[in-house]
């Protein structure tokens, strides 16, 4: 009989769950199956209202009707561990061992800490005759019950996704047990989920300081490494874990990233021809061996191994993206239909899905048929929209705490702080403003080194905000206003430090994130005689180039026009703050003008960065030098005025973007 506590409504769906989940473990599944089913009405696709109901179905002896609310789950979520856990155990109630055994198999291979599954697998194999399978579900019973109970629990949510749930069980472990090498791996696995990465690289090296030989935790240290960009130390790690596994195609994978990471795009080349040698039916190493021959240049190659990830995997949407991405393929009417076809299908993964349509975009786009272009466009950033994190408030919100940090008194009484050295040449602005055509034309002056878009100002701003940064009050920018001179010379310092291992021995380098633009006051006191320069293009064409790029990470505000509109009006408003607290700082350069003025512009780029005059920045396009965005081939071309106008045969579509850029497409040039 239920109680009155029983039927009184939750204060969430979480504090639901989390009642009705404590009724079924007091065996009251009458009561639990009638709570979820309520809650079904309102919810109906609720995944752990769906599991609570099955699982008490089965209990009550109703094991069709569970596996009825399980097929539902699965629609939904079919990469939930427990929803295949649970209808093996109803196979199990029905006495069909084949179908239990099938069901249990995939849960484990979903998420291998679940021992009720291991253990159920090891009766069922026992039964069916089948020793040796028997004895591995065994072993991994036994390893599952060496591990404290905690971190079992806290590991199953999280490879199903609960990652609050799942950091609450093992920080409260750690404070607990104090430090424990899986429970670490794990806390480390959650902030690198949560794009944490300073955290995770923190807890991962403690791990191997005391366990060296955890080859587990050595893999996810080396790629926390390679996410934070440092790839000379993800380098070392790597090494390692080659030395006892060389033939570990995850290990190589990473090593191929780092050596691009660091430039050395033909030993990553070299790396990737013989992983297709050895495994001839993968899609990933042709695609990956691709962007490293784009990145050189090297475009029939990479037309090549674009082509061959896609014959691997028909519905593969990254393949048919990076063809689409050299700007300058065509696709066949087969290849069309090909991609069509694929986008269409119930079955292909979100992921896949908007890369085919941008790909269907830029192939439509090219054809003139603008229409069903946009389509595409608009299908593509709708699907990635849908899993983004965007917000746009933390930016407006930064921009502000700047303005009000950042003034010109405050600039004026710190003068000459941070490191001399003038060795660097900021280029920032928005994604597809012209800031790779700026750099190519400064990478062709034989002093002036080209590198890539560097994250080395972001981690030095995620180091100033510390451990555990509060969104709601974060420390940075305002403590700022407590470091001295020394503070900023040492980040400076450590900036060249890092930075270094992009270079060779000219004596400038280009570092084009553009995203830097939301940092020049810290640029500023950390390297006072860099010099900046704001790649600035015309807002309808910038904002429109955005919406029509998908980008290989980051960048999450370019996927509505809305996003991509209010970010931009938020840059130059902070843009205008740097002109007025440091003027003369930043060089400000119109893409237009460099299209219709290229020598007048190079001119002023140069004398901006104190360089002398040479002939090779008027012809950058025979520059060779890898180049690592989406510009990466046009910038290899003369310049031709035909793409600032592009957005005007989309002008019938983008009038919420115009009204939403409201004044900017006057005063971004003022």
């Amino acid at each position: 009989m239920q109680s009155r506590t029983d039927l009184l409504p939750p204060a969430s769906v979480e504090a639901d769950v989390a009642r009705l989940r404590r009724l079924q473990r007091e065996d009251r599944h009458d009561a639990a199956l009638a709570g979820a089913a309520a809650r079904l009405a309102q919810l109906p696709e609720n995944r752990d209202l769906l599991l609570i109901a099955a699982t008490s179905l089965r209990h009550l002896r109703r094991a069709p009707e569970a596996l009825a609310r399980l097929e539902r789950l699965e629609q939904l979520q079919p990469a939930f561990s427990r929803l295949h856990q649970e209808r093996g155990l109803c196979h199990v109630q029905r006495k069909d061992a084949p179908r239990a055994i099938e069901a249990l198999l995939r849960a484990v291979n979903i998420n291998p800490a679940l021992p009720a599954s291991w253990s159920m697998l090891e009766k069922l194999y026992g039964l069916v005759g089948e020793a040796a399978n028997a004895a591995t579900a065994a072993d991994h019973v036994a390893t599952l019950k060496r591990l404290p109970p905690d971190v079992v629990t806290a590991t199953s949510l999280f490879v199903d996704g609960d990652l609050g749930p799942a950091e609450q069980v093992i920080r409260a472990f750690l404070l607990r047990e104090g430090d424990e090498p899986e429970a670490m791996r794990l806390l480390a696995r959650i902030a690198l989920a949560h794009d944490v990465l300073d955290e995770a690289e923190i807890l991962l090296g403690a791990v191997l300081a005391v366990a060296p030989g955890y080859t587990a935790a050595r893999h996810d240290y080396a790629q926390t490494l390679v996410k934070r960009q440092k790839y000379a130390e993800a380098s070392e790690q790597i090494e390692q874990l080659l030395a006892a596994e060389p033939a570990n195609p995850d290990y190589r994978t990473l090593q191929a990233t780092a050596a691009v990471g660091l430039g050395q795009n033909q030993r990553a080349i070299e790396i990737y021809r013989g992983m297709r040698a050895d495994w001839p039916q993968s899609w990933d190493a042709p695609l990956w061996m691709g962007h490293a021959l784009k990145t050189i240049g090297r475009l029939d190659e990479a037309v090549e191994c674009y082509r061959a990830a896609a014959l691997a995997r028909p519905d593969f949407g990254d393949a048919y993206w990076s063809l689409a991405n050299l700007k300058l393929y065509r696709f066949s009417d087969h290849e069309i239909a090909a991609m069509r076809a694929e986008e269409a299908e119930p079955t292909t993964a979100l992921q896949d899905c908007y890369h085919l349509c941008f790909a269907l975009g830029k192939a439509l786009e090219d054809r003139g048929e603008t229409a069903q272009s946009w389509l595409y466009y608009e299908r593509g950033n709708a699907l990635k929209h849908s899993e983004t994190r965007y917000a746009p408030e933390a930016f407006e919100t930064n921009t502000r705490r700047q303005k009000t940090v950042c003034t010109r008194a405050f600039f004026e009484a710190r003068p000459g702080w941070g490191a001399p050295a003038r060795d660097p040449i900021f280029v920032l602005g928005l994604p597809r403003s012209g800031s790779t055509l700026i750099e190519q034309i400064l990478a062709s002056h034989s002093e002036v080194e080209g590198t890539q878009e560097l994250a080395n100002i972001q981690r030095a701003v995620i180091d100033i905000q510390g451990p555990d940064p509060d969104d709601d009050n974060p420390r940075y920018p305002a403590v700022m206003v407590d470091m001295g001179a020394d503070d900023f010379r040492a980040l400076g310092e450590r900036y060249l430090a890092e930075t270094a291992v992009y270079r060779s021995d000219r004596p400038f380098f280009v570092d084009k994130m553009p995203n830097n633009f939301r940092h020049l006051g810290l640029i500023h006191l950390m390297l006072p005689t860099a010099r900046i320069i704001d790649a600035r293009r015309e807002p309808m064409a910038c904002c429109f180039s955005n919406l029509k790029q998908l980008f290989a990470q980051g960048q999450e505000f370019t996927y509505s026009a809305g996003d991509i509109a209010r970010y931009y009006r938020t840059y130059l408003d902070l843009m205008d703050h740097w002109d007025a607290a440091l003027p003369g700082r930043v060089l400000r350069v119109h893409h237009e003008d460099v299209v219709d003025d290229l020598e007048g512009s190079v001119r002023r780029m140069l004398d901006h960065c104190g360089l002398a005059f040479e002939p090779a920045c008027i012809d950058f396009h025979k520059t060779q030098r890898s180049v690592r965005t989406p510009s990466s081939e046009q910038v290899r071309q003369p310049i031709f005025r035909d793409g600032l106008d592009q957005w005007k045969a989309y002008e019938p579509w983008l009038a919420p973007l115009k009204a939403a850029l409201g004044d900017a497409v006057i005063r971004y040039r003022p």
